[in-house]
Parts: C-alpha cells; structure tokens; sequence
C-alpha cells in the first residue's frame, strides 16, 4: 500500500494534531468527526473533510480512528456507515484507549470482511501529540507492521508488544493506571506538605531529585496545579474509563489489582463529583477539598 492518501476519523485533542503531523509529512488526509466544529478545524489545516467513516474509507486504504470509548470505536468501525463498510479500506488503526475486550471484537469484524486491524493507543498527552513524541504502541500483523510504522512514527517512537488484537492496549492501560495512580499519590503528599506549612515548589524539587520522582511531580503540578489553572487537557471520565479497563483486564486474567482498585473507586467519586469533562488534575482540587488546603505556590 503505497498512497499517500490517510483516512483519519476523530479530530479531536488528539486527534487533530496527530491529523496535522501528517499533512505536515506530505499525506493527503481525509478526515471526519462528529463534531463540525472539530472537522472544521482540521479541514482549516488542509485536510479533505468527509460526511461519514464510510466516506473516508471510501477515499483512503489505510484508515485510523482516534475515538473516547470503546463503544463508540465499535459503532464507528463496525456499525452502518461504518469504517468497515467503505470501498477501499485494508488497513484499520485504532490510536484510541479502547481496551484488549474491544480490540477483539472489532479485529474479528474487520477479519470477516478481509480488513486488518491495528491496535496503536498512544502516550503523551497533547504536548506529545503536537510535537510528535508520544509513545506509540503497536501490535498486528508483522507484514502489516511494515506499512503503518512508516506512519506512525509521525507521531513519536514505536513500541511494537506483538501480533495478537489487544496487546497494545494491555500495555497502555498499565501506564495509564500507573499515571493515575502517580497523581493520586503525589496528591496526597502535597497536601499533607501544606499542612506541615511546606514550601511545595521546593517538596517537589525533593520529590524529583529523589526516588519519589515521577511524571505528576514533574509536570502536572508545577504546570496545573500550583498556578491554579487545573488545565492538564485529558478529562477525568476518561482516565477512569482507562482505569476501569485496567483493573478488569488484571482481575479477568487472574492478577490482583489491590492497589488499582483503590485508585479506581478514587477516580469514581472525583467523576462523580465535578463530571466526566473535568480535567484529570482536578484529582488535586478533589484532595483539595477534602483537607482544606490550597496546593499552590
């Protein structure tokens, strides 16, 4: 598969920039999303805009699909005009969080109608997205690993974990629940720091220069949540879905999760608290409240 033609259906936070990355490379992109607002937005970019998924696959041999939840990925690939249904599509990648339960299903659905699936969830949050240094995950095919690295290494380093459907997502819940759970910890921490009347930009030089270091230390709350802004850009109901997915991949494999049980039922009630659409810092602003302390600088 040699076109320089993409499809790419889901324009969103991710998908936008990772859309943008390869037009910037030189490739034709036929885009959708069910919000117009972010289809014109890519499309302001240069990208081709199409009505549905089955129009982009109509347009384009290989297709990548950059979606919040798995029951949306399975409507969107499978379901009537759906990814599945176009004219010219071989080629599926799942860049989503979708778990290893969906990778299954939609790669046996695809496999019933001659098209190859590509499990590729990706790492980095926005920041890595636009500068194209995510963590790329990938399991398929290993001929089919040969015609979508090319592609995804737009977007950051490749990881490939293997040829079975859902490997890749294995992978990325277990650095997803890892990150959520670095975040609760570090919550915690910091707000036991304010009220021992802590320096918290100087807890957080020690947290990083010892061996608490750690990525919400490091980024999330110097860039969040001292300043206040809360303004991560990855939503808290998404994290718990990942987190969820987590915990019953290990239970259902037979590996105890005692501690990603914990940080599940925590997500659970930040999501309850302030909603799906809250930022994933406002694990701080839950911790917050709780103690009557302010985290900042």
């Amino acid at each position: 598969m040699t076109s320089t033609t993409v499809g790419f259906v889901g324009v969103g936070r991710m998908g936008a920039p990772m859309a943008r990355r390869l037009m910037n490379a030189g490739f034709r992109v036929v885009a959708y999303d069910a919000s117009p607002a972010a289809l014109s937005g890519v499309e302001a970019s240069g990208a081709v805009a199409a009505s549905s998924p089955k129009a982009v696959a109509d347009e384009a041999g290989l297709v990548l699909v950059s979606l919040p939840t798995p029951d949306i990925l399975e409507k969107v690939v499978l379901g009537e005009n759906g990814v599945s249904s176009g004219s010219k599509v071989k080629i599926v990648v799942d860049l989503s969080t979708s778990g290893p339960k969906a990778a299954a299903r939609v790669a046996a659905g695809l496999a019933d109608r001659s098209i190859d699936w590509v499990d590729s969830p990706v790492s980095g949050g926005v920041k890595g997205a636009e500068a194209g240094t995510l963590a790329v995950m990938v399991s398929c095919k290993e001929e089919v690993r040969a015609t979508v690295e090319p592609i995804l290494t737009n977007f950051g380093k490749t990881f490939f974990t293997g040829q079975e459907p859902g490997q890749a997502q294995v992978a990325k819940l277990a650095n997803n629940i890892l990150a959520a759970g670095v975040m609760v910890m570090t919550t915690e921490v910091m707000a036991m720091g304010m009220k021992a009347r802590l320096n918290p930009e100087v807890l957080l030089d020690i947290i990083q220069a010892g061996s608490g270091r750690n990525s919400a230390a490091g980024d999330k709350f110097p860039r969040c949540v001292l300043p206040g802004t809360f303004d991560f850009g990855f939503a808290i109901g998404l994290s718990y879905k990942d987190v969820r997915l987590c915990v019953d991949e290990a239970e259902g494999l037979g590996v105890p999760m005692l501690a990603g049980g914990v940080v599940r039922e925590v997500l659970a009630m930040i999501n309850a608290k302030y909603g799906a659409d809250a930022d994933f810092t406002y694990i701080a602003k839950f911790m917050e409240e709780l103690t009557g302390v302010e985290i900042r600088k």
